[in-house]
């Protein structure tokens, strides 16, 4: 499938970034960078109201004999991921050079369907474990238990190459090791944790900040590894620790900065354990998301709250298709997609070309 990328009049977007608790990089139509999305707001014409939904358009392309493929994320006003959506929620609305105002194409005439994103989108998590002397000699196998919980609710039941793990671990040394490669394999992930014991490490101390910017610069290489592959990428690292950084290697300043300035297609979770952590700093951290557990028999429950933020992440991106009743080939079509969910609504505008379009589209 060849991508027609169509970079249209991009109007101001920017991330929105609220921590601890609440949070997810995203979009906002009052400002636009291009950081996560394309398109603009829809046409006072068609009197949508406010958007309390951001549909942020990632890429876009047509395919012969006359369909339109839009790929987009959803979040709510608050930047939240937006998932479970279905294909009768939208409603598509086209502008020829003959209308005045946008024309409502059916759903169901169209052919319009939420598609398999596979061939296009790539969702990659980077699970860090602190493997220090702390979390070895007192809450190791809780932690295993609460890491091989969180593969099960984060990776797919039916493997797909479009969604995949690694699992990293760190203590002092100034390294992030790694324990299990890139995979889309829950048998393989949890065979590595399981493999876990007391004396895989050598290093009693904690390098957290260290870990916080090696694990960033591994999802940032994994988007621009994807980008090269024409394929559209979001990554989500996912820090555990039971303390704060002993090791000195690296500032807190620098770790927190090395988040603040990420890639805004990476989002970031924190995991703290017990009473010697730095809840703010983690929070810090963990800016899309953080959770703390006060002991270690609330580990699995915290884990399952960050691999349900993890997995809504995902699933907000969509990949719409419909068939266009457009032959017009000698110039752009305004195009603009509303969703509904509930009482809430958002919708975007952006443009395709209809050129060689016929009919027989399925």
């Amino acid at each position: 499938m060849k991508l027609i990328r169509s970079f249209f009049t991009i109007l101001s977007l920017a991330a929105l970034v609220v921590s601890c608790g609440n949070a997810d990089n995203d979009v906002d139509f009052n400002f636009n960078q291009g950081e996560l999305g394309q398109g603009k707001p829809v046409d006072d014409c068609l009197g949508l109201g406010e958007n309390e939904l951001i549909l942020s358009i990632q890429d876009q392309f047509t395919t012969l004999p006359g369909k339109v493929s839009i790929f987009f994320k959803v979040s709510d006003s608050n930047g939240n991921p937006v998932s479970g959506l279905q294909a009768n929620q939208f409603t598509i609305y086209e502008q020829g050079r003959n209308d005045d105002c946008f024309n409502t194409i059916s759903t169901s005439e169209s052919q319009a369907r939420i598609s398999p994103n596979s061939q296009i989108f790539r969702n990659n998590t980077l699970l860090v474990l602190d493997l220090s002397n702390s979390v070895l000699s007192s809450s190791l196998e809780e932690l295993k238990s609460a890491s091989i919980s969180f593969v099960n609710n984060v990776m797919p039941a039916q493997e797909t190459d479009s969604y995949k793990m690694a699992i990293y671990w760190f203590d002092g040394e100034d390294k992030l090791h790694l324990l299990n490669p890139l995979s889309r394999s829950k048998t393989e992930l949890i065979a590595s944790i399981d493999g876990i014991t007391k004396d895989i490490s050598s290093d009693p101390s904690t390098d957290l900040y260290g870990a916080v910017i090696k694990s960033t610069n591994i999802a940032e290489n994994l988007l621009k590894e994807s980008s090269n592959d024409d394929v559209i990428a979001a990554a989500s690292v996912v820090v555990f620790t039971d303390g704060t950084d002993q090791a000195s290697r690296y500032t807190e300043k620098a770790a927190l900065e090395k988040v603040e300035n990420a890639d805004r297609n990476i989002s970031f979770f924190s995991i703290g354990l017990g009473a010697e952590i730095d809840a703010d700093i983690l929070s810090q951290i963990g800016k899309t998301f953080s959770v703390f557990a006060g002991n270690k028999e609330e580990l699995e429950t915290t884990f399952n709250d960050i691999s349900f933020r993890v997995s809504e992440q995902a699933s907000s991106f969509y990949l719409f298709e419909y068939c266009s009743p457009k032959r017009d080939g000698s110039g752009e079509n305004n195009l603009a997609i509303q969703v509904k969910d509930g009482n809430r609504q958002g919708a975007v505008q952006t443009k395709f070309s209809a050129k060689g379009f016929t009919g027989g589209c399925e």
